[in-house]
C-alpha cells in the first residue's frame, strides 16, 4: 500500500513537473528531454520508444534499448491498427520488438498521435490500469505540442495575410487614380483579379498636351510573384516613358528590364498605345497581347495585332514594329486580358473573341462603366452564374467622341 501511495506521489510530481514545462513554452526537442527523464527518473520505466505520427510515424524518444528504434522502418501495421493498451506478446512481430512489453497508444478526439513503447518497468507498471497513467501524461504533452505547432501555424497564416492585404493594396496604388472622360475621349477600366492579388496591369499616363499613353498587360502567373513583376513592369514604364516617350524605346527597354529582373518562366503580354489628340492617330504596339478590337462608327472592326512578341522571353526582341492607325470620331477600342475570353461553359465552349466582338457591336453606345458591367454579366452567364472565373479579368476601354 505504502509503495502504491508513493507512486501516485511519484506521478503528481511527474504531472507537475510536464505542466511546468509546457507552461515554460519550451522547444519541442526540449519537452522531448523532459518526457524522457520524468519516465526515467519519476516513474523509473528504463525502457521506452515513443512514435509520433506526423508526415511518417518517427520514433521521437528512445531509451534503453539495444535497438535504435530512431532508425528503424515504420511501425508495423500489427502496432498502428492498435487503440487500446496492448502487450508486445500478443503481436507476433519480429524480435527487436521483443525489447518491449507494452504498447500504449496516445489519441485525441478518437485519433491516433502516437505509440508509447515500455519495457523492463518497475511491477506496479506492468498493469494495463497502471498504464493508464503513461497514456494520460503522454497525451497531455503530445496534445500541448500540437496545440502549440496549431497557434504558430496560424500566426504564421495571419503574417502571410497581412502581406498579401499590404501586397494587394500597394497594386491598388500602381493602377491610375483617375482617367480622362472629356469632350474627345472617355477611358474606363475594370480590374477583376482572381485572387486577392492579380497579375493583370492597365495604365494612363499623360505624355504632353497633346498625347497620352494608354496600356494593358498580363504577367505570366498569379499571386505575389506576379504581382511583383507587375510592380516592376509599371516603375518600369513610366521611368522609361518620361526620360523618352518613343514607343519603339519604350518597348524595346521594357523588355530588356523584364528580361533581366523577371524570375525563370516568367513573361509579360501587352498592348501600348500612344494617341495624339491634335492628328488623331493611335501608334501602337501589341506585344503578343490579345489583340485589342476597333470598332468603328458603322460597326465594322479592326483588331491591333502587329507589334512584337512577348516582353521577357529574349535578351533583345527578334522583331518589332510600331504601327500607324487613324482613329476616325465616335470609334470604340476595347483592351482586354485573356481571362475575359477564356471562360467556358460546361459544354466547354469559350466565351471567345468572336462573343466580345457581338457584345460590342450590340451595345457600343452604352456609357463605358455600364458597358464593362453589362460585359462581365455577359460572361458571368456563360460561366453559369458563376464570378468564379480561372483568371483575372482586365478591361480598358477607349471612347473616341
Amino acid at each position: 500500500m505504502k509503495k502504491e501511495l508513493d507512486l501516485k506521489k511519484l506521478e503528481l510530481s511527474a504531472l507537475l513537473e510536464v505542466t511546468q514545462a509546457i507552461n515554460g513554452n519550451l522547444t519541442d526537442q526540449a519537452l522531448y528531454k523532459i518526457y524522457h527523464f520524468t519516465l526515467l527518473a519519476q516513474l523509473q520505466i528504463s525502457r521506452l520508444g515513443l512514435f509520433v505520427l506526423e508526415d511518417n510515424w518517427e520514433c521521437k524518444v528512445n531509451f534503453g534499448t539495444n535497438y535504435d528504434f530512431k532508425n528503424a522502418a515504420a511501425l508495423p501495421p500489427a502496432i498502428t491498427c492498435l487503440t487500446e493498451i496492448s502487450y508486445i506478446t500478443d503481436l507476433n512481430l519480429d524480435a527487436h520488438w521483443s525489447e518491449f512489453e507494452t504498447v500504449v497508444p496516445i489519441l485525441q478526439n478518437r485519433k491516433i498521435l502516437a505509440f508509447v513503447l515500455i519495457g523492463n518497468s518497475q511491477a506496479y507498471y506492468s498493469t494495463l490500469g497502471a498504464l493508464s497513467f503513461v497514456q494520460t501524461l503522454s497525451n497531455i504533452i503530445l496534445v500541448a505540442m500540437q496545440n502549440r505547432r496549431m497557434a504558430r501555424l496560424r500566426l504564421a497564416e495571419e503574417a502571410i495575410r497581412n502581406e498579401i492585404k499590404i501586397a494587394r493594396e500597394v497594386q491598388t496604388m500602381l493602377f491610375p487614380k483617375s482617367l480622362p472622360n472629356d469632350e474627345a475621349v472617355a477611358i474606363h477600366a475594370s480590374y477583376l483579379p482572381h485572387s486577392s492579388i492579380g497579375g493583370d496591369y492597365y495604365d494612363y499616363v499623360p505624355i504632353n498636351e497633346d498625347q497620352f499613353l494608354f496600356c494593358i498587360a498580363d504577367v505570366s502567373g498569379k499571386g505575389v510573384p506576379a504581382s511583383l513583376l507587375m510592380s516592376n513592369f509599371q516603375a518600369g514604364l513610366r521611368t522609361i516613358l518620361r526620360q523618352n516617350p518613343n514607343l519603339l524605346t519604350v518597348v524595346t527597354e521594357l523588355n530588356h528590364l523584364i528580361y533581366c529582373n523577371a524570375i525563370a518562366e516568367k513573361f509579360v503580354t501587352a498592348f501600348f498605345g500612344i494617341y495624339n489628340r491634335r492628328t488623331n492617330v493611335l501608334s501602337y504596339v501589341n506585344a503578343g497581347h490579345n489583340s485589342p478590337v476597333l470598332l468603328h462608327e458603322n460597326n465594322t472592326i479592326q483588331l491591333l495585332t502587329e507589334g512584337c512578341t512577348m516582353l521577357g522571353i529574349f535578351e533583345s526582341l527578334p522583331f518589332i514594329s510600331v504601327t500607324e492607325v487613324p482613329i476616325p470620331n465616335k470609334s470604340l477600342i476595347m483592351c482586354y486580358t485573356d481571362g475575359l475570353t477564356e471562360v467556358f461553359n460546361t459544354d466547354e465552349d469559350e466565351y471567345g473573341l468572336e462573343n466580345t466582338i457581338k457584345f460590342l457591336q450590340n451595345y457600343r453606345y452604352l456609357p463605358l462603366p455600364k458597358l464593362h458591367e453589362e460585359l462581365l454579366e455577359e460572361i458571368k452567364q456563360h460561366n453559369q452564374g458563376s464570378t468564379n472565373f480561372h483568371d483575372d479579368i482586365t478591361l480598358l476601354s477607349c471612347r473616341f467622341k
